[in-house]
């Protein structure tokens, strides 16, 4: 099987949905900004998961497609209001809808972005639909519990890997379990299974982030298609810049506070940080921290049954652990 095909395939699938789901157009400024969000593309991820975790339990990938709309829709929600309460200019190459529009206007779209991803949810036909809801509302708590530790983050004067972990695995790894559990239960999952499929989502989730903060300091700039060392630029508590402090002493201990304290540091001195990232181990930590993480949630798989769905979740972990994009 072409797995790199099968994915774009899938992924054309999700972007056709999204781009007929709403009929709406009036008021312009509810309905312009949402077309405007659903149009901006990405990978995916999140949609596809679902699908793959219904295939893996003996379901079809027609039969979670809203569903998976559903999650890229609810994953689109909280771009829109983190892009708000980050201040972001742009996303995905595009101006934000706080920027194109205004803020009044990007709370809006986001809080419609959420309604409609439930009205693509409740779409699904599933004896189990209750279930998938409860999954779902859940996943909506859990990430706005993430966020409001991201944005106690950038105040707070100590913060531990513990912490960022804990996180992670609210805001970053909670949807990508949600997308996986969801799959799981529109393709009537055994509880052995959907506890196999949470554990993998939560993993694979938790690398994900982890992988994204090391890219943003060891990418090429080319193949990543943004700025390299933006995170310590802006002075982002990521897992890096945490497990270089725990090990760090003396002037370059000094130096690394010295981001949290000044709220980031010259785009000219990323190169000074990085190799202090080196030679503390931090980012040999993360490369093993992902390593590890992606190897566990293969092990989950093993839980399934042998089919192309599961095979291709096996891919997908591997795909997102060596990306450069």
């Amino acid at each position: 099987m072409d797995f790199s095909q099968q994915y774009l395939e899938y992924k054309s699938q999700i972007d056709d949905y999204l781009a007929r789901f709403i009929n709406e157009s009036k008021p312009d400024t509810l309905y312009k900004p949402v077309r405007y969000v659903l149009a901006g593309g990405g990978k995916r991820i999140r949609p596809l998961l679902v699908m793959l975790s219904c295939e893996a339990v003996g379901g079809s990938a027609k039969e979670s497609l809203h569903a998976g709309a559903a999650m890229e829709i609810l994953h689109n929600f909280t771009l829109v209001h983190d892009d708000i309460m980050d201040n972001a200019d742009a996303r995905r190459g595009r101006s934000t809808v706080h920027t194109r529009w205004d803020t009044n206007v990007a709370i809006l779209s986001g809080d419609a972005l959420l309604a409609l991803a439930y009205r693509a949810l409740l779409r699904t036909k599933s004896p189990r639909i209750q279930e998938i809801s409860k999954v779902f509302t859940e996943g909506v708590v859990i990430v706005c519990e993430g966020q409001a530790y991201d944005k106690e983050f950038e105040s707070r004067k100590r913060v531990r890997v513990e912490d960022y972990l804990l996180m992670i695995q609210k805001k970053t790894a909670a949807m990508v379990s949600v997308s996986t559990q969801i799959g799981g239960l529109i393709g009537n999952a055994k509880e052995g299974e959907l506890a196999a499929l949470k554990n993998y989502g939560e993993m694979v989730g938790r690398a994900f982030q982890i992988q994204d903060d090391l890219l943003d300091v060891v990418a090429d700039e080319k193949k990543f298609g943004k700025t390299i060392g933006g995170d310590l630029v802006e002075g982002k508590k990521t897992f890096l810049l945490l497990e270089a402090l725990k090990r760090a002493r003396g002037k370059d201990k000094a130096k690394l506070l010295g981001v949290m304290r000044n709220g980031g540091v010259a785009r000219k001195d990323i190169g000074r940080f990085r190799r202090i990232y080196e030679q503390t181990g931090a980012i040999d930590a993360a490369r093993k921290q992902v390593e590890h993480d992606i190897r566990s949630a293969r092990e989950q798989l093993v839980q399934l049954r042998d089919s192309d769905g599961r095979s291709m979740l096996g891919w997908l972990a591997e795909m997102l652990m060596h990306r450069t994009f």
